[in-house]
């Protein structure tokens, strides 16, 4: 004899799983008034872009990837040109998912870059060509 689902007891979910208690610990999702405060932000720097990627937000700047915004907190391409702007702020990469190894060379953009749009134009450009060297070694 098979359960039906008015059989499930309150407490369990979907197949028997905990229910969702608010946005998961996992998610990377962010809010859409977070989403619009960076791009009206970035409106200086170009054909800057949003699209969806893995319950987060990934920005682009004419084609180019340069940038994640994941839990309302935006994160930026580094490599050797611009990494050590981040470090001196304390910002630290962007690691998707705290319970596993690695990171991904994009760190969080302190606060005050963030809340000035001249200065975070500036700091997404560096990201942008960042991303253009890296796409650049790529192709070699």
């Amino acid at each position: 004899m098979s359960r039906r689902v008015q059989d499930r007891k309150p407490e369990q979910g979907h197949r028997g799983a905990p229910p969702k208690q608010g946005p998961s610990r996992r998610s990377l999702a962010g809010s859409s008034a977070f989403r619009d405060f960076v791009l009206d932000q970035l409106s200086d720097l170009g054909d800057v872009t949003a699209r969806s990627m893995f319950g987060g937000v990934g920005l682009y700047c004419g084609g180019v990837f340069f940038g994640i915004i994941a839990r309302d907190v935006l994160f930026l391409k580094v490599d050797d040109g611009n990494r050590t702007d981040y470090e001196r702020a304390g910002m630290k990469p962007f690691k998707p998912y705290p319970d596993r190894p690695g990171t991904m060379q994009y760190y969080q953009v302190p606060v005050g870059i963030l809340e000035s749009a001249p200065d975070l134009v500036r700091w997404a450009g560096q990201s942008v060509q960042a991303a253009r060297r890296a796409t650049a070694r790529r192709t070699r």
